[in-house]
Order: structure tokens, then sequence, then C-alpha cells
């Protein structure tokens, strides 16, 4: 199966070797790098790792990267995609799990949740912002999902075509869900366990922005 694993990076300089580097021990060698404007050495240490990287001159933000991907993945024919997170949150050794029904069939789109199993691996503050974004999405969207935020997610070639991005910051995440219903696609959730580090929870959403995201989400829904 020909797989496309997206990689959006914002100023990620200090993790996107290993993250680029973990893909590859694990056999994925099809990696787009979209380089949202970063002003560091991102894209450098990208190209140097010897992976596809395509740049955004300025940053548009984490939906406008994933759909640079997705257009990426169309034109060049890839069967399935995978989003995949630079800041290290995510390891490699996720991806069979979530690609597997993907290959067999069963879904048309797959979501990592780190909501299934290792609750308390989770700090409180991202628990409860997880919960949070549940509720709303399942609000304005009428979409169930235990962790509709998850940015480790796998399509198939039926989702990448038919799934429309629109929003360039982080409410693409909440948008996702919407455009599974939309096009009535299959959905799997299949458990995940994320790494939080200081670096990763610095590099990430702020709780703070959470509250803007939500904000977006809710005014979207009157365009």
């Amino acid at each position: 199966m020909k797989t496309l694993i997206v990689v959006p990076a914002f100023n990620e300089q200090d993790s996107i070797a290993s993250v680029i580097s973990d893909l590859k021990k694990h056999g994925y060698k099809e990696i787009l790098v979209v380089d949202d404007g970063s002003t560091d050495l991102t894209k450098l240490i990208s190209q140097k790792e010897k992976v596809k990287v395509v740049n955004h001159i300025v940053n548009r933000g984490l939906g406008a990267a994933l759909g640079t991907g997705f257009e990426y993945a169309r034109k060049n024919n890839f069967q399935a995609v995978v989003t995949f997170d630079s800041d290290g949150q995510h390891k490699a050794e996720s991806l069979k799990a979530l690609l597997d029904p993907i290959a067999k069939n069963l879904a048309d789109v797959v979501i990592g949740s780190r909501l299934l199993k290792n609750l308390s691996e989770m700090p409180k503050d991202r628990l409860v912002i997880s919960y949070l974004g549940n509720i709303l999405t399942y609000i304005l969207y009428g979409f169930i999902s235990t962790d509709s935020q998850s940015g480790l997610r796998a399509f198939n070639k039926k989702a990448i075509n038919c799934i429309t991005i629109k929003t360039d910051r982080m409410e693409v995440s909440s948008e996702f869900l919407k455009e599974i219903k939309r096009n009535k696609l299959r959905y799997k959730e299949v458990p995940i366990k994320p790494i939080y580090t200081e670096y990763s929870r610095a590099s990430g959403q702020s709780n703070i922005n959470s509250f803007n995201v939500a904000l977006k989400m809710f005014l979207r829904l009157f365009r």
C-alpha cells in the first residue's frame, strides 16, 4: 500500500530529525515534511534527512499544512495518508495498528486515540481540553469521538479524494470529523500512547489558544 506520511512542521529544528529517523527506522520511506513558514533550520534539516519538503513562504497554520499534504497525496496517487506531528509526541511504532484497518479495508479513516488507554499518562490540563474538544465537536457536528483533537490519523484513498480542508488553523482536527460525517466515511479509533515532554508541550497548542479554536469552530457554522 503506497503510503505517504505527512509531517506538518513550524520551527521544529530540535525535533524534526529524530521524528524522521524514527519513521525511517520503522520502514516508512515516503515522508513529506510541510515546512509551514519556519524561521529556524527546520527546512534545511529536513532536506538533509533526504525526505520530500514542501515549503510555505509564510506561516499559514496546521490546517493549511495538512491541506498541502493532502493535495500532494492526490497528485501523486498515494493509496493512504498518515498525519504525524513533528514535535515528537508520536512514535512510528503506533502506525502499524493505525494502518491495519486501512489495509484490510475495514475503515476509511482511523484516528489514534490518546483517551482509549493510558489516561494516567496524559497531563491533566490536556485531558480536560481533550474532553471539552470532544463535547464541542459533538455539539457542533454531531460526531462522537474519544479524541477529536488527535494529530495521528490515517486515511485511505477514498477519504483523501473526498475530504475538503477549508480551515487553515488548529480547528482542522474537528473539521476532519465533520468531513467524515458529511462523506459517510467508515471511521475507527485505535489506542495510542502519546509522548509528553517539556518540548512537545511547549511547541503544541497552548491551553489559551484552545478557546480561540473553539470560537472559530462555532463561528464557522454560520458561514
